[in-house]
């Protein structure tokens, strides 16, 4: 793994179900998330994902890829246009750079992440995370 290295896309479906679940489970109780009336009253054509499932999403793009072993450190995303009912969001990532992690015998990646839908750019962002070192190309030692 190096810098500029690309992350193969993963596509997740964004279903009725998958926004009001995340807005529950992020205790998110914003009426636009889970009531399409109240939704539309407010001036959207229809309820909308939020950003806590957005970033748990992110989230999970990084961890999937990079497997059980990677530790998230740090996910910094805006947000762009809406993700509603319907889309399909398109998560996709490259690899910004890669050094020896302060924890001994790991490494620590930053990953450019960015995720569209049809509507345009959804997300934008960078997730630090930190892997076992062995077997990452061109890191050694670490610690601090």
């Amino acid at each position: 793994m190096r810098p500029g290295d690309e992350l193969p896309p993963l596509s997740v479906p964004v279903t009725r179900t998958l926004v009001v679940a995340g807005a529950l489970a992020s205790r998110d109780f914003q009426d636009v998330h889970h009531d399409a009336e109240a939704a539309r009253a407010k001036g959207s054509p229809d309820i909308f994902m939020n950003i806590l499932t957005t970033n748990g999403l992110v989230g999970r793009y990084i961890t999937d890829h990079f497997g059980a072993d990677a530790t998230l450190v740090r996910v910094s995303i805006r947000l762009g246009v809406p993700n509603y009912p319907g889309d399909v969001l398109v998560l996709s990532g490259r690899v910004v750079s890669v050094s020896p992690a302060r924890e001994a015998g790991r490494c620590a990646v930053e990953v450019a992440v960015a995720g569209t839908n049809r509507l345009g750019r959804h997300v934008t962002g960078t997730v630090g995370v930190t892997l076992p070192a062995a077997g990452v190309t061109g890191v050694t030692g670490g610690g601090s």
